[in-house]
């Protein structure tokens, strides 16, 4: 079965309506400046009232390693999905599990685009020895409430298939999926698990809770 991670958490409610759904995971976006931003005196009490089997994780955005840890201890975070351009070899040993956000352009976009540009996807296969697994999200900028393109979910099967077995990871797929659209994204690139924010929300930094039970079971519920 397909986890689910509702990221862009930033109030208790949203945070129990998204476990009670059945999301294994929540994410907590500590990038200054945009729309969701937290504070881990913001997010540490809402993490202590999670139930054990449901991740706390820290979206971060090239921000220096040392910081990170100290945001990881101080909110009880247990993995942390980097957005930038770390290098990997800035990671090695860190103190929970990293998800590397790879991105790529809408799929309305993708035709034609150069081989070369494709194969420099490849890059997300050089954390293989440092992250738990790849997210592959949208290039378009951080949503302030509008309809993000999905990416083309084609691509991304192929990227894991054309890996070698050595260098294969679970795959986390997000940009613009929504209730309407997740059952379908499932069925093709069959990934580890789904990433949504803007998809499942009344307004920025809002959850709508019709939205993510529907999305949290259509992602469960797919084949």
């Amino acid at each position: 079965m397909t986890r689910v991670k509702v990221c862009g958490i930033t109030n208790l409610e949203d945070a129990r309506q998204a476990v009670h759904a059945g999301a294994d995971a929540l994410g907590f976006i500590f990038v200054e400046n945009t729309p969701r931003f937290v504070t881990p005196e913001q997010v540490a009490p809402i993490v202590r009232k999670l139930p054990p089997f449901v991740t706390p994780v820290g979206v971060f955005w090239d921000h220096p390693s040392g910081h990170v840890k100290s945001v990881v201890e101080a909110c009880g975070l247990r993995a942390i999905q980097l957005h930038g351009d770390e290098k990997p070899e800035d990671w090695q040993g860190a103190p929970v599990p990293v998800v590397k956000t790879i991105k790529l352009p809408p799929a309305s976009t993708i035709e034609g685009l150069p081989e070369y540009r494709v194969r420099e996807r490849f890059g997300a296969f050089l954390w293989r020895q440092i992250a738990a697994a790849i997210l592959f999200d949208s290039e378009a900028r951080w949503s302030e409430g509008e309809t993000r393109e999905p990416v083309e979910w084609q691509t991304i099967r192929m990227l894991g298939a054309m890996a070698p077995p050595e260098a294969r990871m679970p795959i986390v797929l997000s940009g613009g999926l929504t209730p309407g659209n997740v059952a379908r994204a499932v069925a093709v690139v069959q990934p580890f698990a789904v990433d949504v924010n803007s998809g499942v929300e009344a307004r920025p930094g809002k959850k709508d809770p019709d939205k993510v039970r529907r999305f949290i079971a259509e992602a469960k519920g797919a084949r």
